[in-house]
């Protein structure tokens, strides 16, 4: 073992006035290079450390949770920390969710030392990078990669003691060429090294040279096709609204009258699910619940959960929310904790999104989405804006370009009303992709998206 784990070791020690006590250690790597007008501007690499503690007291009216967490140093802090969340604790009124922590267990990695990274992560995007600079001609370049690696260290006074590292990489380009043409593409990774920096450039360029026209469109309903990088923000609103807790307290789209759980209603007439894996080879993440505080979704005392295969939309029915075991408990469902990652697909023999073009009428295509708001929780109603590129498709070709709109729509209505669903590919979510970056999305085809308002947004 090293330094962590002796320093978490040493801190369960310290515990006196808890009945259990957990500690989450979090070590990040990450590198950045970041670019503007053709020109690398920053680079660097940051090192940081977090540490939570969690103090579960029994008392005569339930448990009482203690949480705390701070940055920094090992040693003489953490026995302070622990402390601090024994105190928490018992000044804390009794927890409604509150329980025994899960039973332990440990992964085989607990021993091995925090993964790391530099800016010798990118060397293989480089060249990429340069040559597309160099393309860029008159137009402009502008954008980010970042490598992270954080190494997750849980240790806990019933024993458990667990570890994850996950590394993942993005890639996030645009390029302008004037003051209203541009065009984005987002790339995520566990690493960056196959990825072709002046290959992605010239896709975004061929672009913006495509012949058309400025098409100005009244606000309205269009047919859409949406990339997956669109449906990515999009699911993931849904995700984060799906939880047992929310619905149960009548707060939620998936909350009914009879306060029931919709498991089983249909949610679209298209053979989609929505599913997470903690195994799926495109999409590792932490094999456990790891939880810093408590929220719909998660809560500190299902810190440790292992966690499997769940489908959350089978086949277009619901088929799970996210559940707690304090809320798996009250409605007798299974437990289905939350997982790190999601995947959208609808069956075999999917068209790619180039094929969905050549089969619309005449429809817009959207790039990605930015600046998404929830407007009603109730129906999971957003409001957003587009961003870098709304395109006009007319006979199975692109035609010209369209300004940027503002959306109202819901997710959940999108899914009942879409009519096509294609090829899924690994997706950036475009406003998430600072904190949720494993998905793998489809394109999806929606006939009656609103455009509530022309932005003037550029």
């Amino acid at each position: 073992m090293n330094g962590i784990q002796d320093a978490l070791e040493a801190a369960l020690r310290h515990r006196r006035d808890a009945d259990e006590l957990l500690l989450i250690a979090d070590e990040t790597a990450a590198a950045q290079l970041r670019w503007a007008g053709n020109a690398l501007t920053t680079n660097g690499s940051v090192r940081a450390r977090r540490v939570t503690a969690v103090a579960l007291r029994q008392g005569a009216a339930g448990m009482h949770v203690g949480l705390v967490s701070h940055g920094g140093a090992l040693g003489d802090a953490l026995p302070d920390l622990v402390r601090a969340a024994e105190r928490a604790a018992r000044d804390a009124p009794p927890a409604a969710d509150a329980a025994s922590l899960p039973a332990p267990w440990q992964t085989p990695c607990w021993a091995e030392p925090p993964g790391g990274t530099s800016v010798d992560a990118f060397r293989d995007v480089l060249p990429g990078l340069r040559d597309a600079f160099a393309a860029a001609g008159q137009r402009q370049l502008y954008g980010y990669t970042e490598h992270r690696v954080v190494t997750t260290y849980l240790a806990a006074s019933t024993g458990a003691r667990l570890r994850h590292l996950q590394s993942g990489g993005l890639f996030d380009l645009s390029l302008r060429d004037g003051a209203d043409a541009s065009a984005w593409a987002g790339v995520t990774a566990p690493d960056l090294s196959e990825l072709d920096a002046a290959a992605l450039t010239g896709e975004l360029s061929a672009t913006l040279g495509r012949p058309g026209r400025r098409v100005e469109l009244p606000p309205g309903r269009y047919e859409v096709l949406l990339t997956p990088s669109c449906v990515a923000d999009l699911m993931l609103h849904l995700y984060l609204a799906a939880g047992a807790r929310g619905a149960l307290d009548g707060r939620t789209v998936f909350s009914r009258p009879d306060g029931r759980l919709p498991i089983g209603e249909r949610l679209t007439p298209l053979p989609l699910t929505l599913r997470s894996d903690p195994d799926d080879p495109l999409l590792p993440c932490a094999p456990f619940t790891v939880s810093r505080g408590t929220d719909d979704l998660t809560t500190v005392v299902d810190n440790g959960l292992p966690l499997r295969p769940t489908r959350w939309i089978d086949e277009g029915m619901l088929a799970a929310l996210v559940q707690t075991r304090h809320t798996a408990a009250q409605t007798g469902a299974p437990l289905t904790p939350m997982v790190d990652n999601l995947v959208l697909e609808g069956g075999p023999d999917a068209p790619s999104l180039p094929e969905m073009v050549r089969c619309t009428r005449r429809g817009l295509l959207l790039t990605s989405l930015w600046y998404l708001r929830d407007v009603d929780p109730a129906s999971l109603l957003l409001t957003g804006l587009t961003r870098d590129g709304v395109h006009l498709v007319e006979d199975g070709e692109i035609v010209g370009t369209v300004h940027n709109f503002r959306f109202n729509e819901s997710p959940l209505s999108l899914l009942a009303r879409a009519t096509e669903v294609g090829r899924p590919v690994p997706a950036l979510p475009r406003e998430w992709g600072d904190y949720f970056t494993r998905m793998v999305m489809p394109p999806l085809r929606v006939p009656d998206f609103l455009m509530s308002a022309v932005s003037p947004a550029t």
